[in-house]
This record gives C-alpha cells, sequence and structure tokens, in this order.
C-alpha cells in the first residue's frame, strides 16, 4: 500500500510546530524590524514576508511529506451557494452567539483580541489583504487540503475531521478565537468532504472573514488613527 499521502496525528502535531515556528518568525521580524521603521510601508512589508514565508513553508512541507492537493476548483454551483451560506452562518453562529458567551468566561483572551482588531485598524488595506484573502486561502490549503486529506486517508473522515479541527483551532492563539475556530474548523472539514472543493472551503472561510473584517474592524479606524 503506498503510504505517502497517509499522515499519522504525531506528524500533524509536528507540522503544527513548525508552522508555528514560521509564524512567529515572521511575527519577530515585524516586531523587530518593520514595526521599528515607523513606515507606512511597513505593514505592506509584513504581508509581503508572512506572503514569502507562507508559500516557502508549503513548498518545503509538500516535498518533505509527499503531500499533494490539487487547486482545480471541483466546486459545483450548488458548493459555492452551499459555502456562501457557510460564511453567513459562521457570523451569526459565532459572532454573534458563541463568541459573546466565550468572551465573557476569558476577559483576558478578549481583551487581547480586542486589541488586536485595534491593530487591524491602524493598517486596513494590507489588513485586509491578509485576513481576507491570505490567511483564508492558506488555511484551506493547510488544514483541509493537506491535514484533512492526509489524515482521512489513515484514520477515516471522522477522526480526521476531528483531529484537524483541533489543529486549526490551536492556530489561533486565545481563547475566544480558538473555541470558536474549532466549531469553524468542523464546519469547513464537513463541507470540504462533502464538496470535495478547497474553493468552497475558501470561500466560506474568506467569506467569514469578510463580513467579521467589516463589522469589527472597520468600526474601529477612528479610534486606530489616535493611537
Amino acid at each position: 500500500m503506498n503510504t505517502s499521502n497517509h499522515l499519522t496525528i504525531g506528524k500533524a502535531l509536528l507540522w503544527l510546530g513548525g508552522y508555528f515556528c514560521v509564524m512567529l518568525l515572521y511575527t519577530a521580524i515585524d516586531i523587530v524590524l518593520w514595526k521599528k521603521l515607523e513606515n507606512p510601508l511597513s505593514a505592506w512589508l509584513n504581508l509581503a514576508t508572512m506572503l514569502i514565508f507562507t508559500i516557502l513553508y508549503i513548498k518545503v512541507s509538500a516535498g518533505k511529506n509527499a503531500w499533494h492537493i490539487s487547486l482545480k476548483s471541483n466546486a459545483s454551483v450548488k458548493g459555492i451557494l452551499l459555502a456562501f451560506c457557510c460564511a453567513v452562518l459562521f457570523y451569526f453562529l459565532l459572532d454573534k452567539c458563541l463568541d459573546p458567551f466565550f468572551e465573557g468566561l476569558f476577559p483576558a483572551s478578549q481583551e487581547a483580541y480586542q486589541d488586536s482588531l485595534l491593530s487591524l485598524a491602524e493598517s486596513p488595506v494590507p489588513s485586509f489583504i491578509h485576513v481576507c484573502l491570505l490567511a483564508p486561502v492558506t488555511e484551506e490549503i493547510l488544514m483541509r487540503g493537506f491535514a484533512l486529506n492526509g489524515l482521512k486517508r489513515t484514520y477515516g473522515s471522522g477522526t480526521a475531521l476531528l483531529v484537524s479541527s483541533l489543529l486549526f483551532a490551536l492556530l489561533h492563539f486565545n481563547m475566544v478565537q480558538t473555541l470558536s475556530a474549532f466549531i469553524c474548523g468542523l464546519i469547513l472539514g464537513i463541507l470540504y468532504l462533502r464538496t470535495g472543493s478547497l474553493l468552497c472551503c475558501m470561500i466560506a472561510h474568506g467569506g467569514y472573514n469578510l463580513i467579521s473584517f467589516f463589522s469589527a474592524v472597520m468600526p474601529l479606524l477612528d479610534r486606530a488613527k489616535f493611537m
């Protein structure tokens, strides 16, 4: 049996640790280098750094682990409509229902999350590209295209869905985001298993981030100007 595209939970955790290191690296570069420039281009330089490191990580990881995904669209009209419905569902389920509940349980995490939103508002255009385009595309390639696919070949759909959702949740650094991301990961995983299309997952993920960006970040623009 060809096991080149199979993924164990242990290897998935190691892979997640590697991706954490990549995120920490480009975050450190931003703090140590780009932010100290105090230049309007700093946010764009940070975005370019994220893009370069992310592409390199995906290429290296893909080659080393011999995983292959098809970026060819398998999306049907029904799948795309389902993706848009998921985006709206995420907003009302998470932003309007569950997140306020989690915020009450973890006030420190909520404060950190609000600080991150304010930081995004300081550079709205690069932040928009990062949050609504780069992050959804990258995370869907890695989480659904790599993790869910690889784990499914090893353990079956149910276990793969649960573990990949947990990994997706761990990519978010505070409790408010982590708990919501787990639920989001489950639904995105089900969408992928149902449609077989990464594009549908990217639309659902990016659509949700788009709605959240305009509802949570854009109102902070005036406040960010005085930071």
